[in-house]
């Protein structure tokens, strides 16, 4: 089928601005099915961000142009303060976001579908249908499609606007999650040459890449990591504050309607048909679909998805065969709550039994151990699984895990697999408990867990073989150490060959061994150990930070240069002096402590200033130098100013005595605001926090106030 045209002639960018802005919002929206339906971007996030940033400016400027449909909106955002919120079904509101989600009415019921096990069950099904057509009987045709394991909703469309969407709850009722929804990009928020009214249903879920990103995210910062690809999407989906959901990767797919007025429009009259007019309105529907006559047919499709299951990029769990002409359906009809002409043909179950020999601990690149059991060899989804992940101590005390235990394992594609459960009416006598050691099982530092953290972490991120490319690449980096040139595929080469083990072992490469390496010749290998000598230098901020302290970010680390003036002072600091530091709290400084207390870090410290890393100390006048005209002052910058860029502005307030941070709160002073400043603008306005420009910036330097102005 033809593909529905994406992107429109831009108009000249002096065009009256509703049109402009009109013009924007549907190349934008052309570019978003690309890139999250299609998978195939036709420009690079530069491109778009220029588009976007230019609608978002137009619409800063003209307020009255906003609307529900604008890509501007789909930003997530609490209920209380979408721009209109009454146009999306939500209530409106104020103060905090509402503690439970409102219902919406299903007009037309979300129903269940009756399931198959085998293939005895879709001759049945066949059969039925065959008899109750029996004058079109050799002319019958079946809609195949995968199931897909996600979340079911229904999206509501009125004159091609989304203004509602709802969970499926009990197929009459189900929770209003309007706005989550709204921050899913390939959900359209406006359709084309669409009815009165268009109930798009289908399938919400999350990718396993994406799932597995999100899962490496929640480990790096010691949360709770999700069981699945269905349990993150639901859980992302049903978040009461949608700015979390907006930052999941979510997708949706369409597979059938609800109510529907369609006027003048000429509906589809087959499920195939439906499934094409979907993708006209820029909706994504399963790839793995076709048409067949004949239960060999249908037994055919689902052992072909079935052997492709894992290669899918998402989690199903069947197939689904529907009576395709929507004519004959209805003629069919329904039974109890689910419909006579449909059926789900069910994978078999990926959850087998197995039993705990042991309990091991991976080290990960970020330093985290992740307890992995070591199973009794037992074939799980086609696959013999030998391992299954555990997380971490947590989730082995909650779901009561002791080496000896008979347990269910569940596998999902190339996921690794996990312990379910523990069967304990088949627990033996001879259990043992795991207890999470207090050492790194791969080098032999503390591990640690830190208050509020779920994660236990080695503390040798300088020394650890497990975190050492994770740990060099941190170290060169621009921020850091700043060696131009010295990358991951070059950190990774030069581990893989034992060049380097630690950071110092950077300073004591020779040209040769760089000229060595794939695709760098003596050119570029002279040219990296040239940046590598002149990163010697540097400043006691950047050194610390370059070691890669948990939780000491760059502006904690400027921070704790200040105060300490020397790394001596910061190394032997206690508890409660490191407290003093500002923004330094009981976290961080237990972090700061136990990685210093740390003889394996000590030790590169000491090979790296052997090596010719120095940097000068903060002096007691420099110091008192900073306390300087934007002493105590917090700044969050936004836009692009005329004659600076964000990092030279941000020097700046820090030479100053200032502070920047990245997100908008009561405590910030300033927003220093350039051209196209984006959201941060309307939250600082929200919170009466004062907006500046860059001229007023530099003022505010040259004598710690605005003159003749109010702050």
């Amino acid at each position: 089928m033809t593909q529905p045209s994406l992107f429109p002639d831009h108009p000249p960018p002096s065009a009256p601005a509703e049109e402009r802005v009109l013009e924007l919002r549907r190349i934008i929206a052309g570019h978003d099915y690309q890139y999250h339906v299609l998978d195939d971007p036709t420009i690079d996030d530069a491109e778009y961000d220029s588009l976007f940033r230019e609608l978002q400016s137009l619409e800063e400027k003209h307020p009255e142009l906003i609307t529900p449909n604008s890509p501007t909106q789909r930003v997530g955002g609490t209920p209380s303060t979408l721009t209109h919120p009454q146009m999306f079904g939500v209530p409106t509101v104020t103060g905090t976001p509402r503690s439970a989600f409102s219902t919406l009415t299903h007009r037309v019921p979300m129903l269940s579908l009756n399931n198959a096990f085998n293939d005895n069950e879709v001759a049945a099904f066949d059969r039925r249908i065959r008899e109750a057509l029996p004058d079109f009987a050799d002319t019958i045709e079946y809609d195949c499609g995968v199931k897909f394991d996600g979340l079911a909703v229904n999206l509501r469309y009125e004159n091609g606007i989304f203004v509602s969407g709802a969970t499926r709850g009990d197929g009459v009722t189900g929770e209003d999650i309007t706005s989550n929804l709204r921050t899913i990009a390939s959900i359209p928020l406006k359709l084309n040459n669409a009815p009165p009214l268009l109930e798009v249903r289908g399938e919400v879920l999350m990718r396993r890449k994406d799932f597995e990103i999100l899962n490496a995210q929640q480990k790096e910062r010691g949360e709770k990591v999700f069981a699945n690809p269905r349990n993150a999407a639901a859980g992302s989906l049903r978040q009461l504050d949608a700015r979390v959901t907006a930052t999941r990767r979510l997708t949706f797919f369409a597979y059938g309607i609800g109510e529907t007025d369609w006027g003048s429009v000429n509906p589809p009259q087959t499920q195939n048909a439906l499934s094409d007019y979907l993708v006209t309105q820029l909706f994504s529907v399963g790839q793995e679909r076709t048409l067949v006559r004949t239960l060999q047919g249908l037994l055919d499709f689902y052992q072909t998805v079935q052997q492709k299951r894992h290669q899918l990029p998402y989690d199903i769990d069947g197939v689904v065969y529907k009576l395709n002409r929507f004519d004959w359906q209805q003629k069919i009809g329904f039974v109890s709550r689910a419909p006579r002409f449909a059926l789900a043909h069910k994978f078999p179950a990926e959850e087998m039994k197995s039993a705990i020999l042991d309990i091991d601990v991976q080290v990960g690149r970020t330093g985290v151990l992740t307890p992995v059991a070591r199973l009794q060899p037992t074939l799980v989804g086609g696959v013999t699984v030998t391992n299954a992940t555990l997380h971490n101590e947590d989730e082995i005390r909650a779901k009561d895990i002791h080496i000896g235990d008979i347990v269910m394992i569940r596998r999902a594609g190339d996921v690794i697999p996990e312990v379910t459960r523990v069967i304990v009416e088949e627990r033996p006598d001879n259990i043992k408990s795991f207890v999470m050691p207090d050492r790194c099982p791969v080098c032999g530092s503390e591990a640690l867990r830190l208050d509020g953290e779920i994660a236990t972490r080695c503390t040798g991120g300088l020394f650890c073989p497990a975190q050492r490319k994770q740990a060099i690449v941190h170290f060169a980096s621009r921020r850091a150490m700043n060696i131009d040139g010295f990358g991951e595929k070059i950190v990774a080469q030069l581990v893989d060959k034992a060049l380097v083990k630690t950071p110092a072992d950077i300073y004591h490469l020779r040209q040769n061994d760089i000229a060595q390496l794939e695709r760098m010749g003596e050119k570029s290998a002279a040219n990296l150990c040239a940046a590598v000598e002149k990163s010697k230098s540097t400043s006691l901020a950047r050194f610390i930070f370059a070691l890669g302290i948990r939780h000491v970010g760059e502006t904690s680390a400027r921070d704790l240069a200040q105060h300490f003036g020397a790394l001596e002072a910061l190394m032997s600091a206690d508890h409660e002096t490191l407290c003093a530091v500002y923004d330094v709290g009981d976290v961080m400084a237990e972090s700061i402590r136990h990685f210093f207390a740390e003889p394996h870090n000590a030790q590169v410290i000491h090979d790296l200033r052997n090596a010719g890393v120095h940097w000068p100390d903060v002096s007691a006048e420099n110091r008192a130098q900073r306390q300087g005209a934007l002493s105590g002052l917090t700044f969050v910058l936004t836009g692009t100013l005329p004659t600076m860029t964000r990092d030279e502005a941000t020097k700046k307030i820090q030479d100053a005595g200032g502070k920047v941070t990245a997100g908008v709160s009561r405590k910030t002073s300033y927003i220093l605001a350039g051209d196209a400043p984006g959201s941060t603008l309307a939250k600082a306005q929200k919170l009466d926090i004062p907006v500046i420009d860059e001229a007023q910036f530099i003022e505010l330097i040259a004598h710690g106030a605005l003159q003749g102005r109010s702050s």
